[in-house]
């Protein structure tokens, strides 16, 4: 099997580069000569490095491996795996084998039982995990032997070896607050709220990376990403698109675009009186100017996006689920649903003025931009909506809020988290049913068929309004080789986006 250095780059998205590459490449960030170390910023900190957690959930980990893991035109290869996963006939079990040789980072060796405590771990109840939804259709994990596993599921699902990418750890480490994985780099150290450091895995069943040290700095603000990036004291950042354009004509860096399976939405809490109104909500989608925010506040690096559905998955789209931007509609759903003129041009129900604010992550430009466009267009029907920086999470879970969502791996795993009786309490018998039909089918064109139908359903009574699925867009240093693009997932952290193969990487 052709090792990780030796993939072939997959042409599926459009990616553009920019920036000269003249002269010797620029010295990276960490002043190392050689380039065997670099400096990255991220905007989120994760909370905790397990698998069961949900730390690194598509894989590419850095310190984990999984059974399986994408390449870069997102089909699976084998990791600690053997082969891909087999299924039984009746698609109610699959069966994986171990690559033989494995070792952990504490030198103990990869067997079959790591792998079952690691998933019955994730499924235990009293462990909480977050991921434990996304496989509630497994019902039992089994060592056949000390090199194969087999897993049981309840009901057929057509997308379960992208399950397989989560991270195995030893059994020893299962719930620490250290895990112990199989992957290129371990952990050095970790500041808090500040940075953290990996080393190369020595031992790495694969080629040992030659960048032997990454250090992941945690920057939350767009804006000082940038500034660190022209000060020399970052090698790579993902930036919004009208700073990331500021470094198009820099010597030695240069500007990349990720097409991404990040949905960017307004979630409207069902629970209150004004966002959870079914009229106020299918007016503020023919409210908004889509387009318009495209243009605008992603600088024409993105799309429109009408519901929850990525246009990364086109097989999935259904291209008649759409709002058109009409305000004649948009008042119309206002009026119908006994939203009356007020005060100050605000319209009120029952008293109750059509007012509420809008949280957004504080240093992100691009939710701060979409808040006050949706704004501004929401203002233009009756309805007040004030947007406010935060870094509560609490609140921006509890939402009214402008938030991003995405996978694009598979429609299951990009839906039925958000709407399966999901985001803001939304509910619809209809949407749960055609999730449920995706999720067992086994057919691609009958999932085709249930997933279509979801976004129909979803456009007759949406949950939220749904704005625009931004490009991710990167600048980085012209000092390696390896770079591959990749279609992106919500996020833009170190294990995904532009870092995903970083261990691939090679000096020039």
């Amino acid at each position: 099997m052709p090792n990780k250095s030796r993939r072939l780059l997959a042409p599926l998205l459009a990616v553009a580069l920019v920036g000269a590459c003249t002269g010797d490449p620029t010295p990276p960030a960490s002043g190392d000569p050689d380039g065997r170390s670099l400096v990255i910023a991220v905007a989120d900190e994760p909370a905790d490095l397990s698998p069961l957690a949900g730390y690194a959930e598509h894989g590419a980990a850095k310190l984990y491996d999984g059974l399986v893991e994408y390449q870069a035109n997102l089909s699976l290869r084998p990791a600690l795996a053997t082969d891909l996963p087999k299924p039984a006939a009746d698609g109610l079990s699959w069966t994986v084998s171990l690559r033989p040789g494995v070792t952990f980072t504490d030198g103990s060796p990869l067997e079959a039982q790591d792998v079952v405590d690691t998933y019955r771990a994730l499924l235990d109840p009293a462990r909480k995990s977050p991921e434990r939804q996304r496989f509630s259709m497994v019902k039992n994990v089994t060592a056949l032997n000390v090199a194969t596993v087999r897993f049981d599921l309840s009901a057929p699902y057509a997308p379960f070896p992208e399950l397989l990418t989560l991270g195995i750890v030893s059994s020893e480490s299962v719930g620490t607050d250290t895990p112990v994985g199989t992957g290129p780099y371990r952990l050095a150290s970790w500041t808090r709220g500040q940075r953290m450091v990996l080393a190369a895995n020595k031992a790495y069943w694969d080629d040992t990376p030659a960048i032997t040290k990454v250090t992941v700095e945690f920057i939350p603000d767009d804006e000082t990403r940038a500034k660190q990036l022209k000060d020399g004291k970052l090698d790579g950042a993902a930036l919004p698109p009208e700073l990331a354009e500021k470094f198009d004509d820099t010597d030695g860096m240069r500007v990349v675009a990720h097409s991404a399976a990040d949905v960017r939405a307004v979630v409207l809490p069902a629970d209150n009186p004004v966002t959870g109104d079914a009229g106020l909500r299918l007016a503020l989608n023919y409210a908004v100017n889509r387009e318009s925010m495209v243009e605008n506040v992603l600088a024409g690096k993105g799309r429109v996006a009408y519901t929850p559905m990525p246009e990364v998955l086109p097989e999935f789209v259904e291209p008649d689920a759409v709002f058109d931007y009409d305000l004649t509609r948009a008042l119309d759903a206002l009026s119908s649903g006994g939203w009356s003129p007020g005060d100050a041009g605000v319209r009120v129900k029952n008293g109750t003025p059509a007012a509420f604010t809008l949280r957004y992550a504080q240093g992100d430009t691009v939710a701060a931009g979409l808040a006050e466009a949706f704004a501004t267009d929401a203002r233009a029907v009756g309805v007040q909506v004030t947007p406010e920086a935060t870094t509560d999470a609490a609140a921006l879970a509890a939402g009214p809020s402008l938030v991003g969502f995405g996978d694009p791996f598979d429609p299951d795993t990009a839906l039925y988290p958000v709407l399966r009786s999901g985001l803001g309490g939304y509910h619809d018998e209809t949407v749960d049913t055609a999730l449920d039909t995706g999720r067992a089918a086994t057919d691609p064109a009958e999932r085709a068929v249930a997933y279509r139908k979801v976004q129909r359903a979803w456009v007759s009574a949406p949950g939220m309004v749904v704005l625009a699925a931004p490009d991710h867009t990167y600048v980085m240093r012209e000092s390696w080789d390896g770079y591959q693009p990749v279609v992106d997932a919500s996020t833009a952290d170190a294990t995904w986006g532009a870092w995903w193969n970083l261990e691939d990487w090679t000096p020039r």
